[in-house]
């Protein structure tokens, strides 16, 4: 069947139509993808912006259209942490669901790292042995690790690359007090949750999805995304914690000029750095494989599971 899946995100809100089929791997058919920032239409005591909420409702309308042209049987839809934590979140989802019929399902921060975690999990098999799984979204951190397909330890923190970027930098570049508060910040909040993670057992392997994951690999010289899907990529700790110091020297329009960047993500991957950083120094991991599937996919081998 062909599924549709709308996946609104804290930075960018997509379309993915996939050909899936139960036992099958999704198949890609079609994406269209806008850089809403979400996370940055936050105001007013964390209420979505009219203007986030109006730029949101025109892209459910385009997409289903879309959907429709492509000849999608069915549309899901679900919202991470910047609808999430929205108060006005439900207000905005209840009058897209009015205007348009699609009912947009938030997913809670442990249930995204556990969808995640599958998603790994499928990619990477049963061979991989304990996996432990690192997301930087816009707006929080997902970390999950396992032996089997559901995690044994799921958590979710708010440390977004685009939520931390808004919050505590307001100079481009940051200013070394901004930097190093940050960084104090991020840390005390992953040693938090240590604990809890590791007492599982240590991974025999350690894994990264999204994008700004992605984007440290390919800048430290990983191969970019035109060699396909199933091009091994890494990254290692050495790698991120040089970047963590030089991108946060660098302004946005310098790191929009790395190979990999995006002008739209630049301005947050100096904070997404020093988070990528912090995981792997505190959990003790040496080097990353980058995931190609992360949420998204997630969503859809749940739903076939289902079906």
């Amino acid at each position: 069947m062909r599924l549709g899946v709308l996946d609104v995100g804290s930075n960018t809100v997509r379309l993915l139509v996939v050909d899936a089929h139960r036992g099958a791997r999704p198949l890609p058919a079609f994406s269209h993808r806008v850089e809403l920032r979400l996370a940055e239409h936050l105001e007013d005591g964390e209420r979505l912006s009219r203007q986030g909420a109006d730029r949101l409702m025109e892209f459910v309308q385009e997409s289903l259209q879309l959907a429709e042209d492509k000849g999608v049987e069915e549309v899901m839809a679900f919202a991470t942490s910047a609808v999430r934590d929205a108060a006005n979140g439900e207000e905005v989802l209840d009058q897209i669901k009015e205007t348009t019929g699609v009912e947009v399902q938030v997913l809670a921060g442990e249930e995204e790292a556990r969808l995640t975690f599958l998603a790994v999990r499928r990619w990477f098999g049963w061979s991989a042995g304990r996996l432990l799984a690192f997301d930087i979204g816009g707006g929080s951190l997902e970390i999950g690790t396992g032996i089997d397909e559901m995690p044994d330890s799921a958590v979710s923190l708010p440390l977004g690359a685009g939520r931390l970027t808004r919050d505590w930098f307001s100079a481009d570049p940051p200013s070394p007090e901004e930097v190093r508060a940050l960084r104090r910040h991020v840390r005390t909040e992953i040693a938090r949750t240590v604990g809890d993670v590791i007492r599982y057992g240590q991974p025999d392997r350690a894994v990264a999805t999204s994008k700004t994951f992605k984007q440290l690999a390919r800048i430290a010289g990983a191969a970019p995304s035109s060699e396909g899907p199933y091009v091994p990529r890494t990254l290692t700790h050495a790698a991120a914690t040089e970047l963590a110091d030089r991108l946060a020297k660098s302004t946005a329009a310098e790191r929009a000029e790395l190979p990999g960047v995006s002008e739209g993500r630049a301005p947050q991957l100096a904070a997404g750095a020093i988070v990528a950083d912090a995981v792997m120094d505190i959990f003790e991991v040496d080097e990353l494989h980058v995931c190609p599937w992360a949420l998204r996919e997630g969503v859809i081998l749940r739903r076939l599971d289902s079906m």
